[in-house]
């Protein structure tokens, strides 16, 4: 079988723009154009990749394995085409990558990164995705991973992720609806702390602060430890801990998304088999915890 790239080039505009409507402006084709591209990727895969309704567009277990697949063909495809137009040549990327995205993970990214690009001389900023954000602009970073909340975020970005936030407790946590909320939190700017405390906020249940930890290491041992609840991505459970199933004491959370910002032309070649690797080391949840959810979950 052989498959039109074009498909595929299709089928990931739709599940990052979120719409077909928005993938015909990104592809240049028109909406019933990329429609029929997705029929006749699913009639040669003979599998479905969208459940439509009229409200919603999402992918099915089948289009996320094909989404992961479909991304790591297109940037191979494109990093061959590259090369062979113009051989690479040893260049610098100023990486940027928010110090709460890929925790231990971040190793077994920049391995696999380095054995695809050993002539990359790679210089690595992490810290809070605001500070990034702003090194970029400032033109000090080329290429930027960030988190941030999917709801009224305004920064710029392709989203490549989206994980569930949970309400984080100790395995043994027992609840006290008498008593204020007891919270483990990061200092501000924290979007974590953020949704955290507006969602209590909104739902009039009051809180108070527990345990302030400068980082994502000793807000997860002040958890385990029992000092309090906290807000995470999914993928942050740990042994020790439990997700606290929504209520009114516990309301439910947005999703948080994570963003690549910086897409020179002049780097994609690079960016977009880096896009890939994050996307697959994200999906290889660690044994303790639940899977998250691709950017298939489209909204």
């Amino acid at each position: 079988m052989n498959l039109d790239l074009d498909l595929l080039r299709a089928f990931v505009a739709v599940v990052e723009s979120g719409s077909f409507t928005a993938a015909a402006d990104v592809v240049g084709r028109s909406q019933s154009a990329v429609s029929q591209k997705i029929l006749r990727l699913e009639d040669a895969l003979d599998l479905r990749v969208f459940e439509r309704t009229s409200r919603s567009l999402t992918l099915t277990r089948d289009g996320e394995r094909v989404l992961l697949a479909s991304r790591r063909l297109l940037a191979q495809y494109d990093a061959f085409m590259h090369e062979i137009r113009e051989p690479l040549q040893p260049v610098r990327l100023r990486l940027g990558v928010s110090e709460n995205l890929v925790q231990s993970r971040l190793p077994l990214i920049l391995s696999r990164f380095s054995q695809r690009f050993a002539s990359i001389q790679l210089e690595l900023t992490t810290g809070p995705s605001d500070e990034l954000n702003r090194s970029h602009e400032a033109g000090l970073l080329d290429v930027v991973f960030a988190k941030r909340k999917r709801e009224g975020s305004a920064h710029r970005g392709r989203v490549i992720w989206r994980e569930p936030l949970v309400w984080l407790a100790a395995a043994n946590f027992r609840n006290d609806s008498s008593r204020p909320a007891r919270l483990v939190m990061m200092p501000p700017p924290c979007a974590y702390r953020e949704v955290m405390t507006q969602t209590l906020d909104a739902s009039r249940r009051e809180w108070t602060i527990a345990c302030t930890a400068s980082n994502l290491i000793g807000v997860q041992a002040a958890v385990i430890g029992g000092l309090g609840v906290t807000v995470l991505g999914k993928s942050f459970l740990q042994n020790g801990m439990k997700i606290l199933p929504t209520s009114a004491q516990w309301p439910a959370l947005p999703a948080a998304e994570v963003a690549v910002i910086g897409e020179d032309p002049a780097t994609q070649h690079i960016v977009e088999p880096l896009v890939s690797l994050f996307v697959d080391v994200l999906s290889e949840t660690p044994a303790a915890a639940p899977a998250a959810e691709r950017v298939g979950d489209v909204a």
